[in-house]
């Protein structure tokens, strides 16, 4: 397997865990860091034994602080990675599930990958903000679209335009987290909700979710409805689309081949 400077990837069956490791910088991002979950997340769209994947922070204190910026701030030229922040928030073709397994601080592009991903699992201690604008920026990594995508525009914007910090329960409530896990839990937490994803076939789960913000993005529920999706005209065409209701018949558990 290969080896990162700013990141650990493991796997555990078809399940990828990517820890961001700059516990020094509360696992804060620069551009060298993009470019490299850049590659692991390549790797993992393309590894048709990986079904499901979890992102993570190293240490207890945070899953990300976001933009690192002492490396900004010292001068360093910035470079971008055009698949966006961790080499996720612009990548809009990963049918696989992601799992953000948040273990602290979210906090502006560390916010924005969690917002990136399909399922948020986090800690009683997470927190979570947009703060961009306390120092002249703005969540331009996705933050700005997609929470008011995700909770209603008024919650969305009162998190926005005041850069709050928002902790666990209260981001449950809103409706972006989906489960709230005692302190130190939240990978183990993220590892039963993609043991769930892994019962399901993965092409079904492929084909739902291009299907689902495929959909979204449509604008409209007929067009939406009618639409026939590349990842669900390819599940109808595989072997697990006869698999599912023949094990069903059966009374056994599914045997999927992922094709």
């Amino acid at each position: 397997m290969a080896e990162y400077e700013f990141c650990k990837v493991e796997k555990e069956g078809p399940i990828t865990i990517v820890t961001l490791n700059r516990p020094e910088v509360m696992n804060a991002l620069h551009w060298p860091a993009h470019f490299e979950l850049e590659k692991v997340w390549d790797d993992f769209a393309a590894d048709a034994d990986q079904w499901v994947a979890i992102v993570t922070g190293a240490g207890d204190r945070a899953f990300s602080a976001g933009n690192d910026l002492k490396f900004q701030a010292a001068g360093n030229k910035i470079r971008r990675a055009k698949t966006g922040f961790a080499g996720l928030t612009n990548r809009y073709d990963l049918d696989k599930p992601v799992i953000a397994a948040v273990n602290g601080v979210a906090m502006g592009g560390g916010f924005e990958i969690a917002l990136a991903c399909d399922i948020i699992v986090a800690s009683e201690n997470a927190k979570f903000a947009l703060p961009e604008p306390r120092v002249g920026l703005m969540a331009g990594a996705g933050g700005v679209h997609r929470l008011p995508r995700q909770i209603p525009l008024k919650q969305a914007m009162g998190m926005i335009l005041t850069g709050r910090h928002v902790p666990a329960a209260e981001g449950k409530e809103l409706g972006f987290v989906n489960e709230v896990v005692p302190a130190g839990q939240a990978l183990e937490g993220a590892k039963r909700w993609a043991k769930l994803v892994l019962g399901c076939s993965p092409m079904s789960i492929r084909a739902s979710k291009q299907a689902v913000y495929n959909g979204l993005d449509m604008g409209n529920l007929e067009g939406a409805v009618r639409n026939v999706y590349t990842s669900q005209a390819a599940m109808i065409e595989s072997e697990d689309y006869i698999e599912g209701p023949k094990a069903f018949a059966e009374k056994r558990k599914p045997n999927w081949k992922n094709r």
